[in-house]
């Protein structure tokens, strides 16, 4: 498959709502990834070079520019489930000194491109293989399809190029099937929302009236629903499209999460979730931490609720805007770009 190519199965009906499907090869057939929502979700930010999924007690790294895995004899594939007749919502981008930046975008100090995604999608649609020519103010370009690059007709600088699916309310849809590889045979999954102190916490029937089993069955039955339970004197929303638990009163939010559970990950729920950091001077990753104006676990709820939205804090000397989408730090004051990056633990 050539990079920035999906299988093209535009004929087949769409799973309650869904518009695509990923999946895994296990020999020669091909089965669906439960919960593909969460790989869809990460491949629709241009900034996300793959995602590492756990199945069957290991890892899989999916690489979403070459649409292949680091694991040897697996395939990995994306199909599309649009009804004949209908396109994708499809983002062209293109790697500036810092940031992706989508085809027909402005911004400060930069000329607005003459084409924009969708004229980039209907050339790449009549030739997948050839090139296209545009221009940006008095500059030409040329973006070749089969390398996804794009070059300077002047100076020759190449810059490279992703073309991945807009971000919609229907992305979060899942499709439960029986066969899924990353379904375990035994455990089930198990359902926590960020505690106190930062802990991932269980639920408990003893304490909300549902358990984790309680919880998977709701969700098998719709993914994009809410499930509704009292703690004591408060009442709670949980919400599986957004991966969140609300207070209905107060309106608090916590992160939540489903996790496959087989049974060795009973010990260990005081693990934190995922990490997410800057890369400071001399190339030195450095967490968001507790101590800061912002924490990992005050991003990941924001990202759980827009993944690709934007997150502004403040430091005691200066203003910054985290772009969840890029994966990138921007200090207001000083135009300063730093990479950011997302780690599970």
């Amino acid at each position: 498959m050539e990079p920035g190519e999906e299988m093209d199965q535009s004929q087949q009906t769409p799973v309650n709502g869904k518009h695509y499907e990923w999946q895994l090869s296990h020999g020669p057939q091909w089965l669906p990834i439960d919960n593909d929502h969460v790989i869809e979700t990460h491949y629709c930010q241009p900034g996300a070079k793959g995602i590492t999924i756990h199945m069957c007690h290991k890892q899989v790294h999916i690489d979403f520019d070459k649409l292949e895995t680091q694991t040897a004899g697996l395939g990995v594939q994306r199909l599309s489930l649009l009804p004949l007749g209908q396109t994708e919502d499809v983002g062209w981008y293109f790697r500036d000194d810092q940031l992706w930046r989508e085809y027909g975008s402005t911004s400060s100090g930069t000329s607005s491109s003459s084409v924009g995604s969708g004229d980039v999608e209907r050339q790449f649609a009549l030739n997948p293989r050839g090139t296209f020519s545009f221009t940006v103010g008095s500059t030409g370009y040329t973006l070749d399809f089969s390398t996804m690059t794009q070059t300077n007709c002047v100076t020759g600088l190449r810059r490279n190029v992703r073309r991945r699916p807009k971000f919609t309310s229907n992305t979060g849809s899942v499709h439960a099937s029986s066969v899924s590889s990353s379904q375990l045979t035994d455990g089930g999954y198990k359902w926590e929302f960020m505690g106190d102190e930062g802990k991932w916490t269980e639920y408990e029937a003893h304490i909300c009236s549902f358990d984790s089993a309680a919880i998977e069955r709701h969700f098998q039955q719709n993914p994009q629903g809410q499930l509704h339970f009292r703690i004591k004197r408060h009442s709670y929303m949980l919400d599986f499209s957004k991966m969140c638990q609300v207070n209905d009163k107060l309106g608090t939010e916590r992160a939540a999460r489903r996790t496959a559970d087989d049974g060795s990950q009973r010990n260990s729920s005081s693990g934190t979730g995922p990490r997410w950091q800057f890369q400071d001077n001399g190339g030195i990753w450095k967490d968001y931490s507790e101590g800061s104006s912002i924490s990992s676990q005050d991003i990941e709820l924001q990202y759980r609720q827009n993944p690709s939205g934007t997150v502004m804090f403040t430091t005691k000397s200066f203003s910054y805007e985290l772009n969840l989408s890029a994966m990138s730090q921007k200090n207001l004051s000083t135009s300063t770009s730093r990479p950011v990056r997302r780690l599970h633990q």
